[in-house]
């Protein structure tokens, strides 16, 4: 029989969970409600809990399970095991994690956050499969990211990287960690829907307008670059200074850690074309680059809902 582990992706909605052989396959998933206002105990028995449903599903028994990963969605120090705070976890601060959950299942468990199981999952299994050294970012409600190096997770002194927070515009618009110009605050899905509802005031006539039904609160990304593929001004102006954006913090990333190729997750990158097209040539032209190798292509994450599981899954090995 091979190697099996078990990944448990933390979320503020959900506990995914799932069983992954030695090729990264996910052989059984169980998903449950995270319930969180719950206490920490009452939240950590139940990802225990699911993940030996997980095991069971798969036809496995628990000593089948070489060790559990454990994507948490916070700031996570990767040397001691503490996650110092998880802001969609009501009382997630500075929780010295593996004893509790060891309480439950008596089994080794490693530690991480939920951007660095989805970078690692995207090199062993998804989009940088082939690749050693990768950044990889997640485009959603904020900009979160890992990065791989010789297929092992930088952390730094332990603390994790935070890609979303390096400074693109200095004085620049406010972010959610309280600063002012991070990239998250401008390549962010958040960042672009507050754009989109800027540009609607300024342009009445805007198609954008009639896309969502006159109701701002239902603009999207989908229905922004929809506009912006219909020749719409203010949908094209809105993608234009996006992906400007985007491709100035990826060229810094770029030209600060060199990486072989650069990874983007998110629902916006459902756009396709639109958005990698331009996105490749303002990185080219903002990248220090060389002919040997210097500008790395920029590709979209491939294992959508499932890299937190694996990537957790992955935590004992990319380390």
């Amino acid at each position: 029989m091979g190697k099996y582990y078990l990944g448990i992706d933390l979320g503020g909605t959900d506990i995914k969970t799932g069983v992954i052989d030695e090729d990264y396959n996910i052989v059984a998933k169980h998903v449950i409600p995270t319930q969180a206002n719950r206490s920490v105990d009452e939240v950590v028995a139940d990802m225990a809990a699911a993940g030996k449903t997980a095991v069971k599903m798969a036809g496995l028994s628990e000593s089948d399970i070489v060790y559990v990963g454990v994507g948490v969605p916070g700031a996570v120090n990767s040397k001691t095991d503490v996650v110092l705070l998880a802001p969609n976890l009501p009382g997630w601060r500075k929780i010295d994690f593996i004893p509790i959950f060891q309480k439950y299942w008596d089994i080794p468990v490693f530690l991480g956050n939920d951007a660095d199981a989805a970078a690692l999952a995207e090199v062993y299994a998804g989009a940088a499969k082939g690749y050693d050294y990768a950044i990889v970012l997640t485009l959603g409600t904020g900009v979160g990211g890992g990065l791989v190096f010789d297929k092992k997770l930088f952390t730094g002194c332990g603390l994790g990287t935070e890609l979303g927070h390096i400074i693109i515009v200095t004085g620049g618009e406010k972010c959610g960690c309280g600063s002012h110009g991070c990239l998250e605050a401008y390549a962010s899905v958040t960042a672009l829907l507050r754009e989109a509802k800027r540009f609607m005031k300024e342009y009445p006539d805007s198609l954008l307008h009639e896309l969502c039904g006159g109701d701002t609160s239902q603009i999207s990304g989908r229905i922004i670059f929809d506009a912006a593929k219909q020749d719409d001004v203010a949908a094209k102006a809105i993608v234009a200074d996006y992906v400007k954006y985007l491709g100035t913090g990826i060229a810094s990333l770029c030209n600060a850690l060199r990486p072989e190729v650069v990874i983007l997750g998110g629902g916006v990158c459902n756009a396709g074309e639109p958005l990698f097209g331009p996105l490749d040539k303002i990185v080219e032209s903002e990248i220090f680059s060389t002919d040997d190798g210097g500008l790395p292509p920029i590709l979209r994450a491939e294992l959508g809902n499932d890299a937190g599981i694996i990537g957790a899954a992955l935590f004992g090995v990319g380390r």
